[in-house]
């Protein structure tokens, strides 16, 4: 069995292309000065969570476009998707990190271009032929896959490190390389990174790896992968080790918590002891931020912990079913750890009994598509993966992450990007900018939204220069207000609608906070909406609904209702100084036709009428936190 396990590991590493390991000594590409603004003045969009054929699940799902591809459809050039349709973006993003999975980092591409009879493990030749049968048997081949990773049943052969560290390393340092050529600063930034796929019997504990730093510190560390680890810190211990030797720097994302089962935000330590304060300070200075919104659903809210919040169900849809391959049907229980709402009051909890806050997150938004094509536009959405691009029957068959099929094509959001105020397009200020939390997160939509939180802001403030103001009297998004009195923190708040997109509906303040009994609560408030000087008044408390311009026919809406910009200063009516407290701002636009709505016209589609065709996109800011003392 020894020979034969050497044989496949030989074989995986001799059938790495090398071209690109001839340029690992080019991966230094020179350092290129960039003028820094004193302030962020504008706002950069981008991926943080995005899959090409290096990822073993998605070159088994069809993927078949490399690196360059992704980076080139980011920067805005057309390329052929892996069906053979054309893509392009209408609006190039600003940065990509391109996050292919640590685990059997182009494992499976190397496994399809071997040479059959050197694959001797029945398992693996099984999988080998279902993948060069044709679509349908590959994707049945990557949910066994997905299933025997999250059981810890993998074959030894494919994860072995015989063999394993060296075909890593030239894979990896051919895709920095490749990075590294599309890397321009102050034209667009190409991160360098990687997904470590943590997972707890099928439970999504997935984090994304962001590095500051260019190739000549990054090449030579080649991704750490999650296998017979069940909680990040094996991952955490890597990278200390990686700043430790390098001085680079990096930080981790979680993603996807709404598949965690309730694991992401446990109020215990991986061991079930109550969370420390330095678990918690190591948590948060390694997690600065989380992703709220994707493709696989929104983990903002739910209306189980959040029975009064209207919107609170957005992207819930089949995701609420069970962790990520299904083999763990969710309970209520579970719920409060999988949101990040819940997190941020759960954080509060953890720091007013430590004094360390775990999950003081700034949001982001991104895509996670494993067809190398960051799209998150409704009428421009490539899916999941190549199974999923457009076709008349990706919105109604089901698309399990695993073997079980209990969830449907429609179930998938065309969503997120992530949003950064930072002071230039380079690594070191976008990095800069994503550990000060100085971002939000956008289910798509490109609107621009800007937050202050002070203790005397007031609306003269928008008269005049209020971002400088911002900056000077106070915190922007991400930050936290220290005890400033008995007056209640102010709020200088701005949304302009995406200028090709929807008309905003409303702008609302969710806060949360501790009471002296230490139990946690929440409350919604409509701060900025539309006509609210005349047709739209308060009723009970709430906001009447914005209307519906939708036309399915087409489909299409019209920005006849709505407003183009909302901007305001809300101070906290409710405000007790003693109780730590965050807050942060979701903006909605006018209902618009989501991505099946497009697919419906242009297959000339028959759905069930359960399928909901419009939605209201929206935008979640970073917290601002306010801590007693």
């Amino acid at each position: 069995m020894r020979r034969i396990f050497h044989l496949t590991a030989a074989l995986l590493g001799s059938a790495v292309l090398v071209s690109g390991c001839d340029k690992v000594k080019q991966v230094v590409t020179g350092k290129v000065e960039v003028a820094n603004t004193a302030y962020p003045e504008r706002v950069y969009w981008g991926d943080t969570h995005l899959h090409t054929s290096n990822s073993p699940d998605a070159f088994g799902l069809g993927n078949r476009l490399d690196p360059e591809e992704a980076l080139r459809f980011a920067r805005g050039e057309e390329v052929t998707s892996s069906t053979g349709i054309k893509a392009r973006l209408a609006r190039p993003l600003d940065f990509l990190v391109i996050t292919d999975h640590s685990d059997g980092f182009a494992t499976i591409k190397d496994l399809y271009n071997a040479p059959r009879s050197f694959i001797t493990h029945p398992t693996m030749r099984r999988w080998y032929d279902m993948m060069h049968e044709g679509p349908e048997q590959s994707r049945k081949a990557v949910g066994e896959i997905i299933e025997a990773k999250a059981k810890g049943t993998l074959p030894k052969e494919l994860i072995n490190p015989v063999g394993a560290a060296e075909r890593l390393h030239k894979n990896w340092t051919a895709h920095v390389a490749t990075v590294e050529r599309y890397n321009e600063p102050g034209k667009f930034t190409a991160f360098l990174g990687f997904e470590y796929t943590l997972m707890n019997g099928g439970s999504n504990l997935h984090r994304n790896v962001v590095f500051r730093d260019s190739g000549n510190r990054v090449a030579d560390f080649s991704p750490i992968a999650s296998f017979d680890t069940t909680s990040p810190d094996g991952l955490w211990d890597w990278l200390d080790t990686y700043e430790k030797q390098t001085g680079g720097k990096a930080l981790t994302i979680p993603h996807n918590s709404n598949l965690s089962n309730g694991e992401m935000f446990m109020m215990t330590e991986p061991s079930g002891a109550p969370m420390s304060g330095a678990y918690a300070r190591r948590r948060a200075a390694r997690e600065p931020l989380v992703e709220i919104t994707q493709i696989k659903g929104d983990s903002e809210s739910h209306p189980f912990m959040s029975p009064n919040d209207e919107f609170a169900s957005y992207g819930d849809a089949g995701w609420e079913l069970g962790n990520l391959d299904l083999s763990v049907k969710s309970t209520p229980e579970m719920q409060p750890g999988s949101y990040v709402r819940e997190a941020l009051k759960r954080g509060l909890l953890i720091e007013q009994r430590t004094g360390q806050n775990p999950y003081k997150y700034g949001v982001i938004g991104s895509t996670d598509a494993h067809t190398s094509l960051s799209t998150a536009d409704d009428d421009n959405f490539f899916g999941k993966h190549p199974g999923a691009e457009p076709s008349p029957t990706r919105a109604t068959k089901t698309q399990g992450l695993g073997r079980h099929d209990e969830r449907q094509g429609w179930n998938y959001l065309a969503s997120g990007y992530a949003a950064v105020w930072a002071t230039s397009n380079s690594r070191e200020a976008i990095f800069d900018a994503m550990m000060r939390k100085e971002v939000y997160a956008t289910t798509g939509p490109r609107m621009v939204l800007r937050v202050f939180g002070g203790w005397d802001f007031t609306a003269q403030d928008l008269a005049g220069d209020w971002v400088k103001a911002g900056y000077g009297r106070g915190v922007p998004m991400g930050g936290t207000l220290k005890r400033g009195g008995t007056s209640a923190p102010s709020f200088i708040i701005s949304a302009l609608k995406d200028p090709a997109g929807a008309n905003l509906d409303r702008v609302q303040v969710v806060k949360g906070w501790v009471d002296a009994a230490g139990q946690a609560h929440e409350k919604i408030f409509d701060v900025s909406w539309s006509e609210m000087d005349s047709a739209r008044k308060l009723i009970g408390g709430k906001v009447p609904a914005v209307g519906d311009t939708v036309d399915l026919a087409k489909p299409s809406y019209a920005n006849t209702i709505g407003a183009p910009a909302l901007t305001t200063v809300w101070a906290d009516p409710e405000f007790d100084p003693g109780s730590r407290a965050f807050y942060y701002v979701r903006v909605l636009e006018i209902p618009t036709p989501s991505w099946v709505a497009y697919d419906r016209i242009r297959f000339n589609l028959t759905l069930d009428p359960a399928i909901p065709l419009k939605q209201q996109e929206r935008g979640y800011t970073a917290p601002i936190w306010y801590t007693p003392g």
